[in-house]
C-alpha cells in the first residue's frame, strides 16, 4: 500500500472524513454493544467537531485519491490532544495509523506544545496498542465514570490501577 498524509480540504475530504467518523462510531458501538452511541445520526457529530474552537489542524491518508483515515489536533494553551484517529477498516494494520499519528505529532512540536495526548476508549484494546506503540507510554490522566442512568451495555470487570479495582 501507497498512500500519503496530507492536509484537510473540506470541498473534497468532508463525506469521506464524515463516513469515517461513522465508521468510528459503529466501533464504539461494538465495543460496548450499544447501538444508542452516535444517536441516529452518527455522522452528525462530525459536524460538530467541525466546529469546535481548539480545533488546530486536520490531516488525511489517501491512498490512489481514496480518504482511508484522517486526525485533528486539538489545541489548548501548551496542551495538544489527538482527536480523533481514524482508520478505515480495510486498511488498519498497514501503518496508516501511525503515519497519521506521526504527521499530528510533527505539528505540535512544531508548534512549540509540550506534550500530546489521546484518549481512546478502554475497550479499543488495538487502538490502545497502536498508541502505545506510536510512543503513547505516559498515563497522564485517568477519567473515570459513574453512571446516573441505565445503560445497555455491562461493565467488564479487569483493571487494577493503585492497587484500585475497576470496571470498564
Amino acid at each position: 500500500m501507497s498512500f500519503e498524509i496530507r492536509g484537510y480540504r473540506p470541498a473534497d475530504d468532508h463525506p469521506a472524513c464524515r463516513g469515517l467518523w461513522v465508521e468510528l462510531t459503529q466501533a464504539h458501538r461494538g465495543f460496548y454493544d450499544d447501538d444508542s452511541i452516535g444517536g441516529n445520526d452518527p455522522g452528525a457529530e462530525f459536524e460538530e467537531y467541525l466546529t469546535r474552537l481548539e480545533l488546530s489542524g486536520m490531516w488525511v491518508a489517501e491512498d490512489d485519491g481514496e480518504v482511508i483515515g484522517f486526525t485533528g489536533l486539538l489545541v489548548r494553551g501548551r496542551h495538544g490532544e489527538v482527536e480523533p484517529l481514524v482508520v478505515g477498516e480495510s486498511v488498519r494494520r498497514e501503518g496508516v495509523g501511525t503515519a497519521l499519528l506521526e504527521r499530528v505529532a510533527e505539528e505540535a512540536g512544531r508548534r512549540g506544545l509540550e506534550y500530546l495526548t489521546i484518549q481512546p476508549v478502554t475497550r479499543n484494546i488495538a487502538g490502545l496498542h497502536c498508541f502505545h506503540d506510536a510512543g503513547y507510554t505516559a498515563m497522564s490522566q485517568v477519567t473515570l465514570t459513574k453512571d446516573l442512568a441505565e445503560r445497555p451495555h455491562e461493565w467488564r470487570d479487569g483493571i487494577e490501577l493503585h492497587g484500585l479495582r475497576f470496571t470498564y
